[in-house]
């Protein structure tokens, strides 16, 4: 295999090898760590992901091969960081390897470099740009100067699109598809809700035009305080309907009542998430995908519901009088934790039924 390098805006440089995709043009993009010990397929299918290189810290990665069915959306990774790959995945409904996926999503990859100490470095100096290349460039700034931009409008469907639920439909709920996962509509079809998704540009007149039940906001990519357009839409609906909000749709809901976020130092990404649930006094262990968070002081017509063990910040909001909630972690999971999965019956506990939902 040929020598692959992964150069940080620092100017660090870890030598490895490569595979996937090959470089026609060094791939920057922001460097994070997930912790997931499974679930790299949902991971390298979150749109959530764009503009990010990504590393996995569990040292082996694609011993169950590809499949398709358990895709969450399409690859927006810019870069796949692994200690090392399988190249003979084992698993009956492996339809094929990493390296081909990877090489049909345009995505390069890096493997044999020490990915625990990529990790500790992230973990004490904070998230910072990196390079994927084939030889080490003489000049930094393009990399020190990468910003991810337009995150959601990347990600986003371009269409308005209608699920139908798994029986007898019982409610109508507007997705804004801000880049959500895949997982997200299938909770709300197997609870009887038809699905009614929309990209990130539709309008609060457009969206109440559908005369939903309910309103879930979806996870997505990117800084939430760069979707002026999104953020004043939610204002216009706030209390017209029930709300859920999962991972960017609760940050961006959160500005829309007047909040603030703030970027992280390496943010929360992994299956193994521990979360406590402020009213019960009980914690979940949650999927997390987030770099930034909000402000829960920053609210004051909000109540805290969730809060993170490790570090103390925000992960979830309760919105009395509006009919609305929001939590930063994923109850969607796939493949898992799904712990708080009841937090999509709570959401349809707040929906009654709308019997004039436009079909």
């Amino acid at each position: 295999m040929s020598k692959r390098y992964l150069v940080l805006s620092d100017g660090t440089v870890y030598e490895g090898k490569a595979f996937g995709a090959e470089i026609t043009e060094n791939r920057i993009g922001e460097l994070v760590f997930t912790t997931g010990m499974c679930g790299y397929i949902e991971t390298l299918t979150d749109p959530s992901y764009f503009g990010q290189i990504v590393l996995q810290t569990f040292p082996l990665i694609g011993n169950y091969g590809i499949i398709e069915e358990d895709f969450e959306g399409k690859c927006c990774v810019k870069g796949y960081v692994v200690r090392e790959y399988c190249n003979t995945p084992s698993n009956f409904r492996s339809q094929y390897d990493i390296d081909t996926f990877l090489k049909q999503n345009n995505t390069p990859g890096i493997y044999d470099l020490d990915t625990r100490s990529i990790t500790r470095k992230i973990r004490d100096f904070g998230v910072m740009n990196a390079a994927i290349c084939d030889s080490i460039p003489n000049n930094l700034s393009d990399i020190v100067n990468y910003k991810i931009k337009n995150a959601v409008r990347n990600v986003t469907g371009n269409t308005t699109a209608v699920y139908p639920p798994k029986g007898e439909k019982k409610y109508t709920v507007v997705l804004i598809d801000y880049g959500a996962k895949g997982n997200i509509l299938k909770e709300l079809n197997k609870r009887g809700c038809r699905v009614i998704s929309v990209p990130s540009g539709t309008t609060a007149e457009e969206i109440l035009s559908y005369n939903p039940d309910g309103l879930m906001l979806s996870n997505g990519p990117g800084d939430p305080a760069e979707n002026a357009f999104e953020i004043k839409q939610l204002e216009k609906l706030a209390g017209k309907l029930p709300v859920f909000g999962i991972c960017l749709g609760h940050q961006l809901f959160a500005l829309a009542m007047g909040g603030k976020t703030v970027k992280l130092k390496y943010g929360h990404r992994g299956a193994n998430q521990p979360v406590k649930f402020i009213k019960q006094g009980r914690v979940y262990i949650t999927s997390q995908n987030h770099g930034y968070t909000v402000i829960a002081d920053s609210l004051k017509n909000a109540v805290q519901s969730f809060v993170n063990t490790n570090d103390n910040t925000n992960e979830g909001l309760e919105y009395p009088g509006y009919k609305a909630f929001t939590v930063q972690f994923h109850p969607e999971a796939c493949s898992g934790p799904m712990d708080t999965s009841f937090l999509f019956d709570s959401f349809i506990s707040e929906m009654g039924g709308n019997n004039n939902a436009v079909e």
